[in-house]
């Protein structure tokens, strides 16, 4: 007889339902990426992220170098400017010559003066060439009237090959001849004329020139008032003053080679006598000494390291036995006990302009004289 046993039931599989698919498999991918890819994406995202980091400067230094020299500056370059105009020295010179062939020219002399105005090659010239010159040709007046363009006045004394001769007066008589008077008048007298000319560059780098007009004369220049000078009134130079003897001691010396010319300069003061010796002897007449108003005699000198200016008249004779009058404007300085010259000035000093002095100030204190 059989026995019978029950066997147990097999377990029933569980049941998995989509979603719990998804969640399991959710384990190893997520939204289509697996673990490794997100791994490998963010070494990526780090590295680029550290290469542009390392790169950033290099390629903006690299940027940077790119940009043409031209746009690296952002600041409005100035307009450049004209070249300062040059050749006034050449102009003055050219001017200069154009007078000289012009106050000579005559009949058949335009080649001559074409030279320096073309169209003056059509001119119509009269008289015989030569028949006049110029001396003493100068350059008084230069000014720049525009652009490479200067007008050049040249002052000069015309004298004739032939000149006219001087109308007699009838004995007896003593009239005035006007025509005469303006003759001698015109020859005696200097002539300005004033001369238009253009610079321009010409090859090699040289500077050309050109005039523009024929030559124009014009007037003198006009004079001014001589200012006023800081010396006092000149009066006679007293052979017992001390600064007499120390400028006619000096001036000796170095016009007339009488002695050496050291021993009358103060120390740091270089002078050279004149050499060949101009003038024998000389004798100085008047003193204008800066600073002094009277008469007083002087005597004494005053403490070391006093400066004096003062303004020397004198009359020198020349090799030829005439007396010259010169003036010096000179400067001394006082050292133990005598004068010395401390500057033969280029020109006397101008006196200096006071100014106001406020109602209830103090006046300026007049200076000292030695006696």
């Amino acid at each position: 007889m059989k026995t019978l046993t029950r066997r147990p039931p097999k377990p029933a599989e569980p049941l998995h339902s989509d979603e719990d698919r998804t969640v399991d498999e959710g384990s190893g991918e997520l939204a289509g990426w697996s673990t490794g890819a997100r791994a490998n994406t963010s070494s990526l995202i780090r590295f680029g992220i550290w290469a542009l980091l390392i790169l950033g400067p290099v390629l903006g230094l690299a940027a940077f170098l790119s940009v043409p020299r031209t746009l690296g500056s952002a600041q409005p370059q100035s307009a450049p400017t004209a070249p300062p105009a040059a050749g006034s020295q050449g102009a003055a010179g050219f001017a200069q010559l154009f007078v000289a062939a012009y106050l000579s020219a005559g009949e058949g002399d335009q080649t001559k003066l074409s030279a320096y105005y073309p169209p003056a090659a059509g001119l119509r010239l009269e008289g015989a060439s030569q028949r006049r010159t110029g001396e003493q040709l100068t350059v008084v007046r230069l000014r720049q009237t525009a652009r490479d363009v200067w007008a050049v006045t040249v002052a000069a004394r015309i004298t004739s090959a032939h000149p006219a001769p001087t109308p007699s007066i009838p004995a007896g008589e003593d009239r005035p001849d006007p025509k005469a008077d303006a003759a001698a008048a015109a020859a005696a007298a200097v002539h300005y004329f004033q001369v238009p000319v253009a610079t321009a560059p010409a090859p090699g780098g040289a500077t050309g020139y050109v005039a523009l007009a024929m030559p124009a004369e014009v007037a003198a220049p006009p004079r001014i008032t001589a200012p006023a000078l800081a010396y006092g009134p000149l009066r006679p130079a007293l052979p017992s003053d001390p600064r007499t003897q120390a400028v006619t001691q000096f001036l000796n010396a170095y016009l007339t080679g009488a002695g050496g010319l050291d021993r009358y300069l103060s120390p740091g003061t270089q002078l050279t006598a004149i050499s060949p010796v101009p003038y024998t002897e000389l004798a100085v007449d008047q003193l204008a000494v800066e600073g002094e108003s009277g008469g007083e005699p002087v005597t004494g000198v005053p403490a070391d390291g006093t400066r004096l200016r003062l303004m020397v008249q004198l009359r020198a004779r020349s090799q030829d036995g005439i007396r010259i009058p010169l003036t010096y404007a000179l400067t001394l300085s006082a050292r133990a006990g005598r004068w010395e010259i401390a500057a033969l000035d280029g020109a006397p000093t101008p006196a200096r302009i006071q100014p106001t002095t406020p109602p209830g100030a103090p006046s300026a204190t007049p200076s000292a004289s030695w006696s």
